[in-house]
């Protein structure tokens, strides 16, 4: 086939990028090599565009054993068990087909987490819809959430957590973010890096089909009118086979046959072998014609470029081939040699006896651009609130409409999807400010969560960066957890657009001042960049993915009040701040000025802090305040546990809007024994912890004194209406 401009363009390469590939060459490509080259240099692959800004992160700590770069990152928790985890995007694929879209995104973070080989234990999602009045809302949110659990119920791993929210930026371009986490013994890590020469390397798991040809591509543009004709592109899972792949990976793993080990995911056989050579230092030989294919007829391009699931690239040590092949055997599973490890440096592709293309590998990892693209930085604007300008409104008021809003309602009608307790060690379900997963036969744990917060970054990136690293770290200290490390998905818009650009190194900025201070280093991740459609891009949504460590487990600690007549501690100081706040949003439509600033000393002090009141068990209940303030926080551990509460009136900030729904940074509320006031108040004010009384549960009422009285039952009916009438 004649490789000419429309054919180089549609495989979404520059002219002056095909130049390149044309002198890394030192000839011209035949259309399979160009096909390799489409799949190696696009966005998605490539990291063309964000490689630079990614390198600032911290990425190293004492208890990281593997850092970026792999499948996916490892943390150490001590006694010889490690944590490996990581989240990825499928935004593009799901929009285009909700179900298959959101349910090989979570079939994909599976395979980066046992190709590692851990044992996933959790999952956890990050998905973003447009306005639920959008004609096309309610069928992507049917269908993506179906997709999640359809997946995830089936293989046997329980949906633990994650968030689902709602803004119109994302009426033609959704956001679906999987993480998945494992638990393997640290001594026992697998990664993608080939070594040795004539090393038989080895196709396992389901056999290529035509489905997901160039998924990898049309994940790296935008969206247009046209978006529905890219449904081939969206591949097919079948999680019943990803069961038997992962059961079938982990048995091999138990002795010393497997040298190097790959998923086959974007852009499949060609990025796993590129992959595995590039890291080796080594070249890859393949012949086609032995990969098991369902369809009649592929052709090497359709076989190099598919991204069918549910399979896997190994390189096994000499005399290995055997024995590993009676394991999938036994499971049911493909197991065909198709290549060797080569001195050459090549990517060799044979199909019945005859060379169909032969490209320096190299030139496809290495050599693929980096561009140092131009950025502009954020003009953020203060909007000073001047509540008297806005229509009056009562406490009770304002937080009903935040509590019955699509964005704070009650989700259970997802979750109720998920399965969340298969496998016996979920301590802790969705719901919380993170779940509880035990280590298995043990008495320790980890908490999980996922965040984001597009408003804050779309206002001023920066501040928006830390304020989303800080909130995740504030959840898994809210459980009681010593934060770890993070996984990060940022999804962002056109990069090619300066202010796009400039939006993302600025929240890269603001991510790494705040892993930086909190010792909370950066493991694995993802970009996902050209979320838009026409040209109309997404608010910038980093979503941050925190592991933390419960040394001992004892009794789970939760947001849900738990006797009446505790006293009620607000850890932290509150200054009003309402500019970008849930309460000026949900009341009265407004989303302007800046986001609350962010003192990573007081995140600091304030979450060591509030650890060492749990550490002496002095800790009932505790929540982070957040979206919506003080009086949402509150609320929601009123509706959690069916106990109300009695809230005293502000004592220093004289408006009570201000204070009751100002978005403040670095604060939680805990519930205590009154007979250990004492024993808290000294712990605080020997950390010189700012906090405040504020107030005691209750039974059947949630009131604020002199202002508001609502009863717990119609705060929980209130809470729950929009779903169950949407």
């Amino acid at each position: 086939m004649k490789i000419t401009n429309k054919l180089i363009e549609k495989h979404g390469l520059r002219p002056e990028e095909y130049k390149a590939i044309k002198k890394l060459m030192q000839r011209e490509p035949n259309f399979l090599e160009l096909g390799i080259f489409s799949a190696m240099w696009n966005e998605h692959c490539s990291y063309k565009s964000s490689r630079i800004h990614l390198k600032k992160l911290p990425t190293t700590g004492k208890q990281v054993i593997q850092g970026p770069g792999e499948n996916a990152g490892v943390i150490d928790i001590g006694d010889d068990d490690a944590i490996v985890f990581k989240i990825e995007s499928h935004n593009h694929p799901s929009y285009i087909e909700p179900y298959q879209g959101a349910a090989t995104g979570v079939g994909g973070i599976l395979r980066d987490v046992f190709t590692m080989g851990a044992r996933p234990i959790a999952l956890l999602n990050s998905i973003h819809f447009g306005s639920p009045k959008h004609v096309k809302t309610k069928s992507l949110l049917n269908g993506v959430v179906s997709g999640i659990g359809g997946y995830g119920n089936c293989i046997g791993i329980p949906t633990v957590g994650g968030e689902t929210k709602f803004n119109e930026t994302y009426n033609e371009n959704i956001l679906v973010n999987a993480m998945a986490v494992g638990h393997a013994n640290k001594d026992k890590i697998f990664y993608s890096k080939a070594k040795g020469l004539n090393k038989p390397v080895v196709y396992v798991g389901s056999k290529t089909g035509r489905d997901g040809i160039h998924g990898a591509s049309m994940a790296s543009a935008e969206f247009d009118e046209n978006s529905e004709e890219k449904k081939p592109t969206v591949q097919v899972g079948d999680p019943f086979t990803e069961k038997l792949l992962m059961e079938a990976c982990l048995e091999l793993m138990k002795d010393n046959s497997i040298i190097s080990i790959q998923d086959m995911g974007a852009a499949g056989l060609t990025s796993s072998s590129v992959e595995m050579a590039s890291k080796g230092d080594l070249g890859i030989e393949l012949e086609l014609d032995k990969v098991p294919c369902r369809e009649e007829n592929m052709t090497p391009y359709e076989m190099m470029l598919s991204e069918s699931q549910e399979r896997m690239l190994i390189t096994l040590e000499d005399g290995k081939e055997q024995e590993a092949k009676k394991i999938f055997d036994k499971w049911d599973l493909d197991f065909v040699v198709i290549g060797r490890t080569t001195n050459d440096k090549n990517l060799t592709l044979k199909f019945k006896d005859k060379i169909e293309g032969v490209i320096p590998i190299e030139a496809l990892a290495s050599n693929a651009p980096i561009y140092d693209r131009k950025w502009i930085k954020k003009k953020s604007k203060t909007k000073e609130i001047n509540l008297k300008d806005l229509k009056k409104i009562k406490i009770e008021e304002a937080l009903i409409n935040i509590l019955s809003s699509p964005n704070h309602s009650n989700k259970s009608w997802i979750t109720n999807q998920y399965d969340q307790s298969v496998m016996c060690d979920t301590a802790q379900k969705s719901g919380s400010d993170a779940a509880i997963i035990r280590i298995h036969n043990k008495d320790k744990a980890i908490a999980v969560s996922v965040d984001s917060s597009a408003n804050y970054c779309k206002s001023q990136p920066i501040t928006g960066g830390k304020q989303i690293v800080c909130e995740n770290w504030r959840n898994l200290i809210a459980v009681g957890a010593k934060p770890l490390a993070i996984t990060n998905c940022l999804n962002f818009g056109n990069p090619e657009n300066k202010e796009i650009m400039g939006e993302f190194a600025e929240c890269l900025e603001g991510i790494k001042e705040a892993c930086e201070f909190l010792n909370y280093p950066v493991v694995s991740g993802n970009v996902s960049f050209y979320n838009g459609t026409n040209k109309k891009n997404i608010y910038p949504t980093p979503v941050i993915g925190g592991v933390g460590l419960i040394k001992k487990l004892s009794k789970p600690l939760n947001h849900n009040f738990k006797k009446e007549k505790s006293n009620l501690i607000l850890i932290g100081k509150t200054f009003g701040h309402l500019e970008q706040s849930c309460f000026l949003k949900e009341n009265f439509s407004i989303e302007e000025g800046l986001p609350p600033e962010v003192n990573l000393l007081n995140e600091r002090n304030n979450g060591e802090s509030l650890l060492k009141l749990v550490a002496k068990n002095l800790v009932l209940s505790c929540h982070d305040v957040s979206s919506g303030g003080l009086i949402t926080a509150l609320a929601e551990m009123s509706i959690t546990s069916k106990f109300g509460a009695k809230i005293q009136k502000p004592k220093k900030l004289t408006n009570s809007l201000k204070y009751f729904f100002g978005e403040d940074q670095a604060r939680y509320i805990i519930e205590i024994e009154r007979d250990n006031f004492n024993k808290v108040d000294k712990i605080l004010k020997e950390n010189d912890i700012y906090f405040e009384n504020i107030g005691f549960t209750q039974k059947d009422f949630f009131e604020i004194e002199g202002e508001s009285k609502i009863s717990t039952k119609d705060l929980f009916k209130i809470n729950n209406e929009w779903y169950n009438n949407y």
